[in-house]
């Protein structure tokens, strides 16, 4: 299993607009190993549920697959 911040630079290289309501949450992503971290007070978990949620611009297979996989680290 990848890290979430390896999951982060990956998004970074295939996503070439993110957008702005995803942005910190990604950005907070790069900081983040597993889904036992956190950043600041906010759960890893959390993190990337609101990524998920503000995610809904970036489409295509690279997407799927990476969602998909961030979807299966939090449950």
């Amino acid at each position: 299993m990848r890290t979430i911040s390896e999951i982060a630079g990956e998004i970074e290289s295939t996503w070439t607009n993110v957008n702005y309501a995803a942005r910190p949450y990604l950005d907070a992503m790069h900081s983040l190993g597993n889904v036992r971290d956190y950043f600041g007070s906010d759960s890893a978990d959390s993190v990337i549920l609101y990524f998920l949620s503000n995610a809904r611009a970036y489409r295509g297979d690279d997407a799927k697959r990476i969602k998909a996989e961030l979807k299966a680290m939090i449950k």
